[in-house]
């Protein structure tokens, strides 16, 4: 199905968030919203999705975050374990280019940061089936280093996820506190941060395909390993208000192709 036959289906039913839930997000660091694109439109994207991992498998143009900072081709493709990234989904593909552009998704991050929206940046994070890899406890502004740190993740599914195939696992109220990160005993460039917390405190999110969930940038979160028959195709997309900065410059992340003004109401 094409862009246009795809931007043709009827939309979702959907409403804006309620008072309750931003407070919720505020209190927790995080809100599940639950199924918010259309089947048609996830078709688009899944097959999409397919099509940039299979020629990226091919060229190289993707990471395994389970083997580090590896360039060897046969090594990322053949490893044990495979936690699969491709950034910026956005200058590969015109479907997920549009998607950045989703109305729905854009309200969301509007009641959660305010109606001038700017893309920090997009990322595709797949588990294969069988032999999935784990991302560690991390807060995602250990590695960006942006001030302030109010940036907020919509992280999507493109299949039905759960603590088996590598479901969000996130720790409540920990966006309140940035904590200092280590590299992972394996090297690379993961962090963790999984022996300084009580991981028993945290909470699972399920979703459906379709599914999405908003976290702030300092959100304690980790995703399991995928040893189950189903693939895990998961795709972030990293908001930020205008006038954020690099911690260790002070310069602003300006607006790009590569960073786009996504809404802009002031």
């Amino acid at each position: 199905m094409s862009t246009a036959a795809a931007a043709e289906q009827p939309v979702s039913p959907y409403k804006r968030l309620s008072q309750e839930q931003i407070d919720e997000f505020h209190l927790r660091g995080y809100i599940a919203y639950g199924k918010l694109l259309d089947d048609p439109l996830i078709e688009v994207l899944r097959a999409e999705y397919d099509r940039l991992f299979a020629e990226a498998r091919q060229t190289g143009r993707f990471r395994n975050l389970s083997t580090g900072d590896t360039e060897d081709l046969d090594e990322k493709n053949n490893a044990d374990e495979q936690m699969l990234q491709i950034m910026q989904m956005c200058e590969r593909s015109l479907d997920f280019r549009q998607l950045l552009y989703d109305g729905r998704i854009l309200d969301i991050a509007e009641d959660l940061i305010g109606p001038n929206i700017q893309l920090f940046h997009d990322q595709a994070l797949f588990k294969p089936a069988h032999h999935g890899g784990s991302v560690f406890w991390h807060q995602d502004n250990a590695y960006w280093q942006c001030v302030p740190a109010n940036l907020v993740s919509c992280w999507l599914t493109l299949d039905d996820v759960n603590v088996a195939n590598g479901a969000m696992h996130l720790m409540p109220g920990s966006h309140l506190t940035p904590l200092g990160h280590e590299r992972t005993k394996k090297g690379g460039s993961l962090l963790d941060i999984g022996d300084q917390i009580d991981q028993t405190q945290a909470s699972v999110v399920d979703l459906p395909a379709g599914g999405v969930l908003f976290h702030h940038c300092q959100t304690l979160h980790y995703t399991p390993p995928n040893n189950t028959d189903r693939q895990r195709r998961a795709f972030a997309i990293h908001f930020m208000p205008p006038g954020t900065r690099q911690a260790a410059t002070g310069d602003f992340l300006q607006v790009s192709f590569g960073r786009p003004m996504l809404r802009m109401r002031s």
